[in-house]
């Protein structure tokens, strides 16, 4: 009844394909942050604002509270490309290339500024070179970075010193990194997922932990600690990575609008923290935690020494990566 020409067709054909755009991208983004900490947010805003910057060629499915595998899982994921991006603690690409944990190492930042300068991507000389290694040995890339706080100790009792806390049972990330500072902090490190955390608290399997104030408010540890030991070890900074080929697949103008949205959100989680740090600190007085600072007798030199020995001596070959990292002022 209707006759067309085969050019006519063709014609049709190649409109229809023009009307689904050839770069356009689903990634799944998974991470074990909880609801309520800023890792959650920056996940959630920047997955809509990815969106945005691309014209809606990229979209991004958020996997938040371990939705999708522990830490392990969730960085194998990201390496089989089943996953597309994720985030977490540098040292848990640590099984690709070990030194990556040097971003994590406690007190080689002198503030979250520092911590933040140090850690970008673009700039950063000690993290372009460990990034190259992650591509060919881990088909993995860094490409933006999150500041949740400084982390502190909590504890069901008053620490002022590591010799409140030895042979005591401690939480460590399960990461040999973090095993290595709870061993300097004179505690016996106890690895617990941190979906697990609060059951370990609350039966006594460990007795303490650490992390920013954001995640033991999000994750309510005032009930099973009555104590926090200000110590800020660490400038939290979290990795945020995607699968390499996923990335190579993505047009340039894409990428460069991802790592856009990636760089204003970092900026943003650092003033979410900065501005936030005193209001917990209030929030959770409010909810019967008892704080010990410097001001108050901890001593903090004792913990930097006992702790900073620990990991040279565990993590030799860090030593050129500190000297980078300390040397960005």
């Amino acid at each position: 009844m209707f006759a067309y020409s085969a050019r006519q067709l063709m014609a049709a054909a190649t409109i229809g394909l023009c009307a689904i755009p050839a770069t356009a991208a689903e990634l799944r983004y998974a991470h074990v942050g909880a609801e309520g900490d800023f890792q959650t947010r920056f996940a959630a805003e920047a997955a809509t604002e990815i969106e945005e910057a691309t014209g809606g060629d990229v979209t991004v499915q958020v996997f938040p509270a371990s939705q999708l595998g522990n830490v392990a899982e969730m960085v194998d994921g990201v390496r089989m490309g089943t996953i597309q991006m994720g985030h977490h603690d540098f040292a848990s690409l640590a099984r690709i290339v070990p030194e990556v944990a040097v971003f994590n190492a406690p007190f080689v930042y002198t503030d979250a500024e520092h911590a933040m300068r140090a850690t970008d991507p673009a700039t950063s000389p000690a993290l372009q070179e460990i990034n190259e290694r992650l591509i060919e040995e881990g088909g993995v890339r860094i490409i933006g970075r999150i500041y949740r706080g400084a982390r502190h100790i909590s504890s069901n009792f008053e620490i002022k010193s590591p010799d409140d806390m030895a042979g005591k049972p401690f939480r460590a990330v399960p990461l040999d990194l973090w095993v290595s500072m709870v061993t300097g902090f004179g505690a016996t490190p106890t690895p617990v997922e941190v979906s697990e955390l609060p059951t370990a608290l609350m039966t006594g399997m460990v007795v303490g932990q650490e992390n920013p104030l954001t995640m033991i408010s999000a994750n309510k540890l005032n009930e099973v600690q009555s104590h926090v030991a200000m110590t800020g070890h660490m400038q939290s900074v979290l990795a945020v990575f995607v699968n390499e080929d996923t990335w190579q697949s993505l047009t340039e103008e894409q990428q460069a609008a991802i790592t856009e949205v990636l760089d204003a959100k970092a900026a943003e989680s650092l003033q979410w923290a900065q501005e936030s740090e005193a209001a917990l600190v209030e929030e959770l007085k409010g909810k019967g935690m008892t704080f010990t600072t410097a001001e108050n007798g901890l001593d903090l030199d004792a913990f930097r020494e006992n702790v900073l020995a620990q990991i040279d001596q565990d993590f030799p070959d860090f030593g050129p990566y500190i000297e980078q990292i300390m040397s960005m002022q």
